[in-house]
């Protein structure tokens, strides 16, 4: 008996030190960081109160890692990064973000630096690496923080993750390189970038006009004008200036009108002078702030998508990289801005109903009615309660106003069109057709409440349906002459992109935009302040 309650108590004393090494395991393996890297041999320990003084967690977690050891011990590696972050104003970017001449001094003495200094640059060249690769991936400042109406996903990183690959990289400057933007307008705006810093330094004095300048006018402004078209590169430098607006000058005006999206019809009106009056700093500050933008934009837009370039007013399909087709687009007007955003498209509406949003009706339609009832007879607008009821429009009532709901029949007359296509977003914006199809004609298109219209959207319409049998634009244009609303879902994945840019290159060309809602020079002040 004795020896058996001997044998149960060794058992049980056995299975509990069994269990207290399994739990100090499980203590031990919690206490222990994930390695993120395994620093070289000739690595020296770093005192954690150096980390301190940057108060940065990431970094901290990042040496954590390593055992609080020096990580950057090969020469070659840090001359990549060295490289990288002196051209980073290539990028758009400012070195001195990067704390570049600091690291630099250290560059040149570490052969001879002391531990404490070894450290402590080991320490700056990876918070400035982990800076640029975030400046890089996600813009130097957040939209979500500057824009109500951008709804941009943030582009994702785990910066130390990044840093441990480029760490064990034997390409280490590809690697880099492949965290760059890699779309073709931001391609073309580095190019912007370098060929617009190879013009030379001159300082024009604004160019005034008090009346419209047409082909073999003489005017004392031609002067002025031809040098700054000559400075532009689009016209020939000459000898001798003239007063005249000849034929020569006449064809680099409308170049130059061309690049800046401008009415390229021989007159020289106050647009073409507001274009001619920007410096060559001011060019370079709107190119810098888009490359600032396309750091914003989805890294990977989609096999297939759908982009609106709002200042240009126009929107591009794209598929596996090459251009199917593009339209011409009307987009909202500087009070009500169209949104940034990315998005997918979902459904097609034929002969849409319209209701009324509530801008809209508080400061277009209820001004409208109290000026004249007939307006809502005039434009097709059925006015229903809140049980559904239709209210005549000689009963409606200014107190009442906004609980109405305000709605458009389908037909000719629809502030919609004919089609609109869907998109899910929290703005309540969409694409669709117009009943004003001469407003494409107009230069400026900022014209919409914030939706975007579409030129020839029926074509568009039959190429996202992608269904020749069922809606070919035949079966469409049937449909559209029932003149009822009829849902078809978007079967094709195709990605849909709203965004803003003012500036490119193309061809070795200078390409700008009208800044229509005023963005550019704030952003600029804020990137550089």
């Amino acid at each position: 008996m004795m020896n058996k309650l001997f044998l149960i108590l060794l058992l049980y004393s056995v299975i509990s030190c069994k269990k207290e090494e399994l739990k100090s395991e499980v203590i031990l393996k919690k206490e222990i960081p994930n390695s993120y890297v395994i620093p070289e041999s000739k690595s020296i320990r770093i005192d954690t109160t150096l980390l301190t003084s940057f108060n940065d967690k990431t970094l901290f977690n990042f040496y954590k890692s390593t055992e609080y050891k020096t990580v950057w011990q090969s020469d070659e590696k840090r001359k990549i990064i060295l490289e990288e972050l002196l051209k980073s104003d290539e990028e758009g970017l400012n070195p001195e973000d990067y704390k570049v001449k600091k690291l630099l001094e250290f560059e040149k003495k570490s052969a001879t630096l002391d531990t404490i200094d070894l450290a402590k640059y080991d320490i700056l060249l990876t918070s400035s690496l982990e800076k640029y690769i975030s400046h890089l991936t996600n813009g130097a400042l957040n939209p979500r923080r500057l824009y109500k109406n951008w709804d941009l996903k943030e582009n994702d990183i785990n910066l130390n993750e990044t840093v441990t690959q480029l760490l064990k990289s034997d390409s280490l400057a590809y690697k880099i390189e492949q965290l760059k933007p890699s779309h073709i307008v931001y391609k073309r705006l580095k190019k912007a970038l370098k060929l617009i810093q190879s013009f030379p330094k001159y300082n024009f004095k604004n160019l005034k006009i008090t009346e419209r300048i047409s082909p073999n006018d003489t005017n004392r402004s031609i002067i002025d004008i031809k040098k700054r078209l000559i400075y532009w590169k689009d016209l020939l430098p000459k000898d001798t200036l003239t007063p005249i607006y000849d034929e020569e000058t006449v064809m680099a005006v409308k170049r130059f009108q061309a690049r800046h999206g401008l009415a390229h019809d021989e007159i020289i009106r106050e647009a073409t002078i507001a274009s001619l009056n920007f410096s060559k700093e001011q060019r370079i500050h709107q190119i810098i702030v888009n490359l600032e933008r396309w750091k914003w934009y989805p890294k990977e837009m989609g096999k297939e998508y759908v982009i609106i370039n709002i200042p240009d007013y126009r929107l591009t399909l794209v598929k596996d990289k090459d251009t199917l087709r593009t339209h011409r687009v009307i987009v909202g007007r500087a009070k009500r801005k169209t949104p940034i955003l990315s998005s997918k498209l979902i459904q097609v509406v034929f002969n849409p109903t319209w209701t009324v949003p509530p801008t809209i009706l508080r400061e277009d339609v209820i001004p409208a009615i109290l000026k004249s009832r007939s307006y809502l007879i005039n434009s097709n607008i059925k006015i229903y309660d809140s049980d559904g009821r239709i209210v005549s429009p000689y009963e409606w009532q200014l107190s009442q106003a906004k609980s109405y709901r305000y709605v458009q029949n389908p037909g000719t007359f629809n502030s919609l069109g004919m089609v609109k296509i869907i998109f899910p977003n929290r703005f309540s914006v969409y694409l669709h057709d117009t009943n004003h199809r001469d407003y494409f004609d107009k230069i400026d298109r900022s014209l919409s409440s914030g939706c975007v219209r579409v030129d020839n959207p029926l074509e568009l319409t039959e190429y996202l349906l992608n269904d020749p049998v069922n809606w070919n634009l035949e079966k469409i244009t049937t449909t559209l002459q029932n003149e009822k609303t009829k849902f078809v879902k978007i079967k094709k994945d195709v990605s849909f992109h709203l965004l803003y840019w003012t500036a490119w290159s193309d061809n070795n060309k200078l390409i700008f935009r009208d800044d229509i809602y005023n963005l550019d020079v704030d952003l600029y002040n804020k990137l550089r302040n």
